[in-house]
């Protein structure tokens, strides 16, 4: 006999915004429905970005009501967080609730005290905890745990991190949409994207990075899943575009060059999206294999063009270093993206100008940026702590200094978008993309009509952004 009939597992992001608007799938919740699938009578997945009838949380109680006795919701962004809260105080408190993702490790407390009708809170990776909830174990005996007691919040012990060869992979039939790119609430082509996780944990130390640690600060051990379980997945997926969600795909070389022979062998025929460090131009055998197997867009972390800030962050390779990789990268018929850092310790205006100049330099077809961040367990937090004139508000927010504050640092950022993305780099970028298959023409004349309201969304958002920031400033306070 099971211990729930029917539970429902909610993505409660929605919204014009890049953020919560992503082409991608709640893979972190999809992991744990099917983890739970098994041990409840039915489980059922609704992402608020797609199920439009459900974004009224009246409506949405009146079938939790009807049909739920489990909820089960993902909170995992700083993004629209008390809006998330505000939305998860509406529904019914008298179904059992269960929250989890990365936000809601980091902020246990706030949760419990800002929405009443939370009955539990899973720290950390959820997929062992939420199958010792549904087989009904006592709260107190589940490792990883916070939840209510006679009026009380009680915080069970941190659970070690699980296997990752455990774990099954998400049941995409249990999706009643495919996934596109949405930006701004507008949707932009016909290719579908998914997502597919291979490893979880990277071995390397950059200072400025946690992706090795989860939110309580465990270290994740570098843990791969078998080959054969990656290549089982791939042949149940029907979208176009699949990202590899690993921190860096090519960690384990033999492995990944397996995966693309086996991708080739059976014949499966997607556009695959890659998390990457630039020492994968040492490796020129297997891009070879790579783009064979249909490998078209790479993300690498740059960081910086100079030196002495590399070395700052332990990035572990130097600027000549990266004009040799993507000397040997800009050969394939790869789309090439780099990650920026701007506003490290001691980075003058100069050095971060220099971003756009040197991205064009080495061949980068398309950049992101952001202001050098703390986060809650980053060893940069004890150096921005003891280096004079700089500072942060908040763990998980940006640094800045006495010389580059707010405004410095945001006009420094249109000054790097703007040097970047002149027209040229724009038609260079529509060019590429047409040359190496990741867009067609069809795609092309579905964006361009929607290119107007884009533009106005735009140019409304910073508006909309603002007063949001004091809407949910006032909700704090409250609480507070």
């Amino acid at each position: 006999m099971t211990t729930y009939k029917h539970a429902l597992a909610l993505n409660p992001y929605f919204g014009d915004s890049t953020a919560t608007m992503g082409i991608f799938p709640p893979t972190g919740l999809e992991y744990i429905v099917a983890s739970m699938k098994d041990l409840v009578g039915k489980v059922t997945l609704l992402d608020l970005r797609y199920q439009k009838a459900f974004q009224d949380p009246k409506a949405l109680s009146q079938f939790i009501r009807a049909e739920i006795d489990l909820l089960c919701i993902s909170v995992r962004w700083e993004t629209r967080f008390e809006d998330i809260c505000d939305f998860i105080c509406q529904l019914p408190p008298e179904v059992t609730t269960v929250v989890g993702g990365y936000k809601a490790t980091l902020e246990v407390e706030y949760l419990f005290e800002r929405c009443p009708n939370i009955d539990m809170i899973v720290r950390g990776e959820g997929e062992e905890i939420i199958r010792d909830i549904c087989n009904g174990l006592p709260c107190k005996d589940i490792r990883g745990l916070s939840y209510r007691e006679n009026g009380k919040v009680v915080h069970n012990e941190n659970r070690p991190l699980p296997e990752l060869d455990g774990i099954p992979f998400p049941d995409r039939s249990l999706r009643t949409h495919d996934y596109y790119w949405f930006q701004y609430g507008v949707r932009f082509g016909r290719r579908t994207f998914d997502t597919v996780l291979t490893t979880r944990g990277c071995p390397f130390k950059c200072k400025f990075c946690t992706f090795s640690l989860n939110p309580l600060g465990q270290k994740r051990s570098y843990t791969e899943r078998p080959v054969d379980s990656v290549i089982e997945e791939l042949k149940t997926i029907t979208a176009d575009i699949v990202l590899f969600s690993d921190d860096n795909f090519f960690t384990n070389i033999k492995r990944s060059e397996e995966i693309c022979d086996r991708i080739i062998a059976s014949g499966i025929k997607k556009m695959f999206i890659v998390q990457a460090r630039v020492d994968i131009a040492r490796h020129p055998r297997v891009l070879d294999k790579a783009q064979q197997a249909g490998f078209k867009l790479f993300l690498f972390g740059v960081e910086s063009p100079h030196d002495r800030i590399l070395e700052q962050l332990q990035k572990g390779i130097t600027q000549q270093q990266i004009r040799d990789a993507f000397a040997v990268l800009t050969k394939y018929d790869f789309h090439l993206h780099g990650y920026f850092i701007y506003g490290n310790i001691g980075e003058s205006a100069e050095e971060m100008l220099y971003i756009p100049k040197f991205a064009k330099e080495i061949g980068l077809d398309t950049i992101s940026f952001q202001k050098l961040r703390v986060e809650k367990f980053s060893p940069l937090k004890e150096v921005v702590e003891s280096t004079p004139g700089y500072h942060f508000d908040r763990i998980g927010g940006p640094v800045y200094s006495d010389r580059y504050g707010r405004k410095e640092l945001k006009e420094i950022r249109n000054r790097i978008r703007a040097a970047f993305y002149d027209s040229a780099q724009l038609w260079h970028i529509v060019r590429k993309a047409r040359r190496i298959g990741l867009a067609d023409g069809r795609d092309l004349a579905g964006v361009l009509p929607r290119l107007p309201v884009l533009l106005y969304r735009l140019a409304t958002r910073k508006k909309q952004k603002r007063r949001h920031h004091i809407q949910s400033a006032r909700r704090a306070a409250a609480v507070l």
